[in-house]
């Protein structure tokens, strides 16, 4: 007997077989504070969005750029907690996935047992650890398969093959493209090198890909999704359309409006049913 999929698993076998490619919206926990933050998720979800990724304020996120670094710090500054976020998380009811991207400190804080009880309790479908190397991801990715939480794992740009293949072989649910070198933040072009490294990695690895990093509009959305990949996961954007509105009632009305405009680009794009 087949393994039950996981809920990241399904909502990918659902789209594919609708000829549909996925939009991934990023938030930051807690910025401009966690109630807005909540509303927002439930607008995403309403508004288009596939699956949401959440990102957990950090004080060293090594990873994030300029826009997502200065939201946690806000976020950090009002006092906001992992602890406090997963909370909120039980009162929400979603149907889009939900994937919690934290580096892996506070994991190590909680204790993995601990961590990923309550990010179930939560209602966590996902997890990034962007910090979290290949070599020591194996006992984690072992305690959330039997939650069945999926661990999505990343790829560099400048992974070589082999080892391309050794992170596709490891990670669940989807495979994380990152499409350039450095940071997080919305980019005016895309890397042109992308549909090599999507080819690549398709070659390694039957799993869904979503690419991110960097891709911040319709057209940048829809170019991913041209080149093959199975999801455009779309960060900055949404963070700084929050952070930048007068009012957060302006802010919610905002990001609904981007993503409704993100997942029609991306329903131009269509696929053959499998």
């Amino acid at each position: 007997m087949d393994p039950i999929p996981t809920r990241i698993t399904a909502c990918f076998q659902a789209l594919r077989s609708r000829g549909e490619k996925a939009l991934i919206p990023y938030l930051t926990a807690g910025d401009p504070n966690l109630e807005t933050t909540f509303a927002a998720l439930q607008v995403l979800d309403q508004s288009g969005a596939d699956l949401i990724e959440l990102g957990v304020p950090y004080s060293d996120p090594l990873a994030d750029g300029p826009v997502i670094q200065a939201a946690a710090t806000r976020a950090l500054s009002r006092g906001v907690t992992l602890g406090a976020i997963l909370q909120g998380l039980r009162r929400l009811s979603l149907q889009a996935p939900l994937i919690l991207f934290t580096y892996y400190n506070p994991i190590h804080q909680l204790g993995i047992p601990n961590f990923l009880h309550q990010l179930r309790q939560a209602g966590c479908a996902g997890l990034v650890v962007p910090d979290l190397p290949l070599e020591e991801a194996g006992s984690l990715r072992q305690a959330a398969q039997a939650e069945g939480i999926d661990l999505i794992l990343l790829v560099a740009p400048t992974s070589p093959p082999e080892r391309m293949g050794r992170i596709a072989q490891q990670s669940s649910g989807f495979v994380y493209l990152v499409s350039t070198t450095g940071v997080t933040g919305e980019r005016a072009t895309l890397e042109k090198r992308i549909p090599a490294l999507l080819q690549q990695l398709r070659q390694q690895t039957p799993l869904p890909i979503g690419v991110g990093f960097g891709i911040s509009t319709p057209d940048q959305a829809r170019q991913i999704a041209l080149w093959g990949a199975d999801a455009a996961i779309v960060g900055s954007a949404f963070v700084q359309r929050l952070a930048k509105a007068s009012t957060p009632e302006e802010g919610l009305q905002q990001i609904a409006h981007f993503c409704r405009a993100l997942k029609a680009a991306l329903q131009e794009v269509t696929t053959p049913e499998c």
